[in-house]
């Protein structure tokens, strides 16, 4: 049997999935339209970035980042096709989703979310940090669906997604960082494990 270190992939996941989620909400607080770069930036590095860490921690034997990297990195393209596929004849004549359709979606990822951060309470406080303010952004995402995407509530699920996704930007970088310098030099505030007798 081999003996060799597998590296954490983890922080791949993470900075996919923060720089990701940064430019959406950069355009939900409304900078830019939604373009080829967030859509681009969303199938590559936030869809098959993060799908590729996911199956790297299932090799690594750790089920809850293979779960949610993997999900998300599906969430990722499913996000992109619901955009897309209205307007690609190679699926034929699909409606685009409206505004309920979409608070459909959204809460579900949301409710998916705050079932996944119940997987965190025995790791760190950063990425507890990470899934909270990931299920906020989603129930406020399908929020604004319901209102009708108000300009004022789009703003603030913006300013909450660019939190949210710079969490984990942070966490990942923390984690490369203060792995290759053997110490910590950005803390993520791991939770102390009591001893049981």
């Amino acid at each position: 049997m081999s003996n060799y270190k597998l590296a954490n992939a983890a922080p791949l996941g993470l900075v996919a999935f923060g720089l990701s989620t940064v430019l959406l909400n950069l355009h939900n607080e409304g900078l830019f339209s939604l373009n080829s770069m967030v859509l681009a930036m969303g199938m590559a590095f936030g869809g098959l970035a993060q799908i590729i860490v996911g199956i790297m921690e299932y090799r690594r034997g750790n089920t809850f980042g293979t779960v949610a990297f993997s999900s998300y990195g599906f969430f990722w393209w499913s996000l992109v096709l619901t955009i897309l596929m209205p307007s690609m004849s190679f699926f034929g004549t699909v409606a685009p989703a409206d505004n309920i359709a979409m608070a459909a979606y959204f809460m579900m990822w949301g409710i998916f979310t705050f079932a996944m951060f119940f997987g965190t309470l025995k790791t760190n406080r950063a990425l507890q940090f990470v899934f909270m303010s990931l299920a906020i952004l989603f129930f406020m995402l399908a929020t604004k669906e319901i209102l009708g995407n108000p300009l004022w509530f789009s703003v603030l699920t913006g300013i909450e997604g660019v939190i949210c996704g710079s969490s984990a930007i942070y966490l990942g970088i923390a984690e490369v960082i203060n792995e290759a310098n053997e110490k910590t030099v950005l803390p993520i505030c791991p939770v102390k494990q009591t001893e049981t007798s």
